[in-house]
């Protein structure tokens, strides 16, 4: 339930000195060579001190940087990086932007100097696999600890495929069945984009999203819960949307998610105060759940989720394949393609992504046009018990779209007088 968007990952971060966040575009071409010498540019020989000194020191940043992130963060995240992606080997230039390069993959990054000299700005994005066959890939997901289903679809034709058809929980990824509903719903004259609604108390669920933060009674339109529930996987907006649309028509598209739990109500139920509460729901038939539902019990706190993973049972469970089926059935509509997710803007002609994370859940669900024609869903679930490797897992995603886009076409060889 937890926000996975452009960052998606631990290593998304790009402060300016206005504290604005930016995802700037033209990433890293990965078939450039990694041995090549360290970049001369001022921004180079800083972002090279950051990744070869054993402490990162304050003194490095602006006032206005240090004010949102601290050097230790900075520090830690860079140990993040090391610790998943393997031993730092160099950093390359590329573009406007830099590629920070570990022996198991790439992090394409930018780096913002003041006058001084000083960083004003550092973006560390989402990691990407060196470049390998596809199959290769698949191999690597498959060698994940845990429960992991992969499923890659070429004009609707299955390319790559490791355990498709296993339901796995996926997290927030569920709210494109959500968004399926709604699209028929407002096809059918039931809804419609422009109607307002009003934010409900009962309603409100916890991050990621704001919706939470707005006072009672706030107007919105149906097409504005959609986009935040969507690009921003707002859990109030999904909530309000979910009794909009009505459980029983959830319930009818995807059996297996009797019933359909709204966030708040998957909160609730994993809340270590209720455990009573989550052990009868659990014993009780599916049909019978709904009632329990009811019952006054306190709202989880988002801390709660910082000590590993929480009632696995508590979730919405899907298949690749039908994430993949969701996905085209949505791909069309604008809202879908908000935030791209894990894919590179400049490498395909649209994108529409929703991912979905909480402890021991992560799943993208991409569906991509590229430039000559060909419609791709890559989507890919990991589920386990403990703590998922996150950069390990999108650095595997990201390699996989990589390996799908078009190659530039060949300029014909000059014909000689």
């Amino acid at each position: 339930m937890k926000r996975h968007t452009r960052l998606v990952v631990l290593l998304s971060l790009f402060i300016t000195t206005s504290g604005t966040l930016t995802n700037p575009r033209g990433y890293a071409n990965p078939q450039v060579p990694a041995s090549q010498a360290a970049p001369q540019t001022p921004q180079g020989r800083m972002l090279t001190r950051l990744f070869t000194s054993s402490v990162v020191l304050a003194n490095w940043f602006t006032p206005s940087f240090l004010s949102q992130v601290a050097a230790p963060q900075v520090q830690t995240i860079i140990s993040n990086m090391k610790q998943q992606l393997g031993p730092y080997q160099g950093v390359r230039e590329d573009g406007t932007g830099f590629v920070v390069v570990f022996e198991k993959g790439i992090v394409p990054t930018r780096l913002v100097l003041n006058q001084q000299g000083l960083i004003s700005g550092l973006l560390f994005q989402a990691p990407r696999a060196h470049p390998k066959p596809s199959q290769d890939l698949t191999s690597a997901f498959k060698a994940l600890p845990g429960k992991v289903s992969v499923l890659v679809l070429e004009n609707g034709t299955p390319k790559l495929s490791h355990n498709p058809d296993q339901p796995l929980a996926v997290g927030s990824a569920f709210k494109l069945a959500v968004l399926n509903v709604l699209k028929t719903q407002i096809a059918a004259k039931q809804q419609s984009w422009d109607a307002v609604v009003k934010l409900q108390p009962q309603l409100k669920s916890l991050p990621s999203g704001f919706l939470h933060t707005w006072p009672a009674k706030s107007s919105l339109t149906v097409y504005s819960l959609a986009a935040l529930m969507i690009s921003q996987s707002d859990n109030t907006a999904t909530d309000h949307l979910i009794q909009l649309v009505g459980k029983p028509a959830l319930e009818k598209l995807s059996p297996r998610n009797t019933p359909f739990l709204m966030t708040r109500e998957a909160f609730v139920l994993k809340n270590p105060k209720n455990v009573s509460l989550r052990d009868r729901f659990l014993a009780t038939e599916a049909k019978q759940r709904q009632a329990l539902l009811s019952e006054s019990a306190p709202l989880s706190s988002v801390t709660d989720f910082e000590s590993g993973v929480l009632s696995p049972e508590i979730e919405w469970f899907y298949t690749t394949t039908e994430l993949c089926q969701l996905m085209a059935n949505v791909a069309d509509l604008p809202v879908t393609q908000i935030n791209p997710g894990l894919a590179r803007p400049q490498d395909w002609q649209t994108i529409s992504f929703k991912g979905g994370s909480e402890p021991g859940v992560l799943n993208f669900t991409t569906q991509l046009q590229s430039k000559d024609g060909k419609t791709y869903c890559v989507s890919a679930t990991w589920n386990n018990n403990q703590p998922l490797e996150e950069a390990k897992f999108t650095a595997l995603y990201s390699g996989l779209i990589d390996s799908l886009k078009s190659k530039p076409k060949a300029k014909p060889a000059a014909i000689p007088n």
